[in-house]
C-alpha cells in the first residue's frame, strides 16, 4: 500500500492509500481512519460503502464520523464504489448510475463488466486482508453504507454473517431487483437472468435466508428517491417474514444528501460499537 495522503484527525490519523488490486485488476484507492486507539494495539473496523457518484472522498470529509469513531476507538475503512483507471469500462453515454462510480458492490459475469468490477470479492475480501495485514486493525468487523453502499453492505452482511457482527445503512437501496437504479445495473453486470440478481437483493436474501444481525436502517422522508427507488417498506416487510432484528427509523424532513448522513452517523457508529465491543 502506498500512502497517498496522511494527516492528524481527532488525535487519531486519516490515511487515503493506493494499491494495485488483484480482484479488480486496476490500481484502487481507499482512505482509512485510524483512531488514537490504534496506537496501542488492534482496533476493530466498520467499513462504509458509499453511494452513485462517490468516492472514498465523500464520507472522509463530508460525514464528520471521525470524531466519534477517535472516542469509540473505531477504525473507518472506506473503499471507492468502483474501480477505475485506464481500460475499466464505463457507461457508453456517461451514465451516472452505470460504470464508474457505480459497481453496486457486484460480481459481474457479463462483459465488458466482467473484467473489472468485482466489487463483491473486493469489499468481502480482499480489501479485509490487505488493511489487516498492514495496519493495527482486529478481525472484528461491521459495515454501512448510504444508497447503493446501503444496499451493498445490507448484501454483504447478510451473505456473510460470520464476517460481521453488525449492519448498518442510510437510504439503502433495498430491493434492486424492483427499481430502475438495480434493474439498469444488476442488468448489465449480471445479465437477464433474475435468479442472479437475487443474490444482490437485501429484501430478497432476508426472505430466503432470514438474518442473524442485529440491522439498522435510517430513511429520511423527504428523500426524493424513496417510492421509486429505495423502498424500505419492502425491507420491513421482508425482515418481519425472515424473523430479521431490523430497527427502521423514518427520519420527518431530511433527504438523500450528506447532511442527512452527518446527523445520524454518530447514533450508527455507537450501534457497532455496541456490537464490536
Amino acid at each position: 500500500m502506498q500512502i497517498v495522503q496522511q494527516q492528524v484527525c481527532f488525535g487519531g490519523r486519516q490515511i487515503r492509500y493506493q494499491h494495485h488490486s488483484n480482484v479488480l485488476k486496476c490500481d484502487m484507492q481507499f482512505s482509512v481512519f485510524l483512531p488514537p486507539q490504534a496506537e496501542f494495539g488492534s482496533v476493530p473496523a466498520v467499513y462504509w460503502l458509499s453511494g452513485l457518484t462517490c468516492s472514498d472522498e465523500n464520507f472522509s470529509s463530508k460525514a464528520g464520523a471521525q470524531r466519534v469513531a477517535a472516542e469509540l476507538g473505531l477504525a473507518l475503512i472506506i473503499p471507492d464504489t468502483s474501480p477505475r483507471g485506464e481500460g475499466v469500462a464505463d457507461d457508453e453515454d456517461g451514465a451516472y448510475d452505470l460504470g464508474l462510480g457505480a459497481g453496486f458492490y457486484v460480481n459481474a459475469t457479463q462483459a465488458p463488466w466482467n473484467k473489472h468490477y468485482q466489487m463483491y470479492d473486493y469489499v468481502l475480501s480482499e480489501l479485509p486482508a490487505l488493511v489487516e495485514a498492514q495496519l493495527p486493525l482486529s478481525s472484528k468487523r461491521a459495515i454501512s453504507g448510504h444508497s447503493m453502499g446501503g444496499h451493498g453492505a445490507l448484501v454483504l452482511a447478510l451473505r456473510n454473517p460470520e464476517r460481521f457482527v453488525s449492519v448498518s445503512a442510510f437510504a439503502p437501496i433495498s430491493n434492486p431487483s424492483d427499481c430502475p437504479w438495480g434493474e439498469k445495473a444488476l442488468g448489465a453486470y449480471l445479465g437477464a437472468d433474475r435468479e442472479m440478481w437475487s443474490h444482490y437483493d437485501a429484501s430478497l436474501l432476508l426472505l430466503s435466508k432470514g438474518c442473524s444481525l442485529p440491522m439498522l436502517v435510517d430513511q429520511g422522508e423527504a428523500d426524493n428517491f424513496l417510492a421509486e427507488q429505495l423502498k424500505p417498506q419492502v425491507l420491513v416487510h421482508a425482515a418481519k417474514a425472515g424473523h430479521a432484528d431490523l430497527t427502521l427509523r423514518m427520519q420527518p424532513g431530511y433527504d438523500h444528501s450528506y447532511y442527512f448522513i452527518a446527523s445520524f452517523i454518530e447514533d450508527h457508529l455507537r450501534f457497532h460499537a455496541e456490537h464490536l465491543s
